[in-house]
């Protein structure tokens, strides 16, 4: 009896690797934007011309430090690879990824518990091998010693122009830094000098904010007129010809948080250094009124910290969302997040709708697969929430999940009771009669 010769299986070809790149520039001088447009050039370039690769995207964050991993990129880069759509990046160096060596070894080693292999050109390290992560160790840690070390080189060198008087990058309206002093310019400075008489004449913070708005008054702060800016200026001694220097300080080359100087540091006050905008006399007043209103609404204007605060933002403006309280007192009175455009300067400058806090309590509930909201539970797995339009909220959550919301608003009536309809009904009587 003869027997089928057996065929040998052929082998499966290898399956090609899914390769991405990433980059990142630190500035946002135009020749640092041009330097990123050419890394993903030449990422896209290489990958698909690459045989056994496919191509699955380039990266690229314009981020002041790479201190930071809460880069937008960065993070939709995790999301993808949590999400099993890479199986290599590219990265031109280690430093590129991340100058933190607890950031890069954690997301490294995240990476390579998903199968994904890092390769960084400059220091030829694929992170997969066996030696991979020992070498790059030690020379995450030497770029992180590096970063401390120009940290601690440029304070120094700020530290040592404060002590002789010489501002560092200062920026304000109605001067300029020319030739080693501060020069008034003339425009700016009749702003400023409005914003003084229109304080001491009773005008409220947000109400100047919202004329310069609406004169479309010069600003060198970049955007829109805001409260805080107006307080800024009302607030600052250079404008009675004094200079105060290290008002704030960098905490740590890691973070790069700016905190205000509370005596941690010292500063420098420089009387008489320049040319004054407001004289001294209107100077003290304002501050004596600034004093005097704090303290009428002593109680009622202290700020407070919600689990939600500079969370939300707008779909519509990009402004943040803040809490309010509608209807105190009403059987309307209701809880809700609202765009600070619309709030301050109404519907024509943002289309925006209120979020009511109910409702984005419930959502986040949902979101965190919890009971009930804490400050803390949010801050750790939340990174924003985007109301991209009506009755919708994105969650962008820490681990690149993004978590989508919709709700419809309840009508008015179907919180009124036999008593309220009955009383609207007596209201709309005696108008008629009049």
């Amino acid at each position: 009896m003869l027997r089928k010769p057996r065929i040998a299986k052929q082998a499966e070809p290898p399956r090609a690797l899914r390769a991405a790149g990433y980059g990142r520039v630190s500035s946002g001088k135009d020749a640092m934007l041009e330097s990123l447009s050419a890394q993903v050039s030449y990422y896209s370039t290489l990958i698909q011309n690459h045989p056994g690769w496919v191509f699955a995207g380039v990266y690229a964050d314009e981020a002041l430090t790479g201190t930071k991993d809460n880069r937008p990129e960065f993070q939709r880069m995790l999301a993808d690879c949590r999400a099993g759509k890479i199986d290599m990046i590219l990265v031109k160096a280690i430093s590129r990824l991340a100058r933190n060596t607890v950031t890069l070894l954690a997301t490294v080693r995240e990476l390579k518990a998903l199968g994904v292999d890092v390769f960084f050109e400059r220091e030829n390290i694929h992170t997969m091998s066996a030696e991979g992560e020992l070498i790059l160790t030690l020379i995450a840690a030497v770029a992180q010693e590096e970063s401390r070390s120009v940290s601690e080189n440029c304070k120094w060198r700020v530290r040592s122009d404060f002590a002789k008087g010489l501002p560092n990058g200062i920026k304000v309206l109605g001067y300029r830094f020319i030739g080693g002093e501060f020069t008034i310019i003339p425009e700016e400075a009749e702003v400023v000098k409005m914003i003084f008489d229109d304080y001491l004449s009773g005008m409220g913070r947000t109400v100047i904010a919202n004329k310069l708005h609406s004169m479309n008054a010069i600003t060198r702060f970049g955007g829109e007129w805001s409260v805080s800016t107006v307080f800024y200026i009302l607030r600052n001694i250079m404008y009675a010809g004094d200079l105060l220097l290290q008002k704030s300080y960098v905490a740590d080359h890691i973070t790069k948080e700016l905190r205000p100087n509370r005596g941690e540091l010292p500063s420098v006050m420089i009387t008489n250094n320049h040319e004054p905008i407001i004289d001294r006399a209107m100077f003290d007043a304002v501050q004596q009124e600034i004093a005097r209103r704090a303290q009428a609404f002593a109680g009622r204007s202290g700020r407070m910290v919600y689990p939600f605060s500079g969370l939300l933002v707008c779909g519509c403006c990009g402004k943040h969302y803040r809490r309010k309280h509608n209807g105190a007192g009403t059987k309307y009175e209701r809880i809700v997040w609202i765009c600070d455009t619309y709030n301050m300067r109404g519907k024509s400058a943002c289309p925006s709708k209120q979020v009511p806090e109910d409702i984005l309590e419930r959502s986040c509930m949902e979101a965190l697969q919890t009971a009930a909201v804490t400050r803390e539970q949010v801050a750790n797995e939340i990174l924003s929430i985007l109301v991209p339009e009506p009755h919708r909220l994105v969650f962008f959550m820490k681990d690149g999940r993004e978590l989508r919301y919709t709700w419809e608003d309840r009508p008015r009536s179907a919180a009124w009771d036999d008593a309220a309809r009955e009383r609207a009904r007596q209201q709309t009587k005696a108008r008629y009669a009049q």
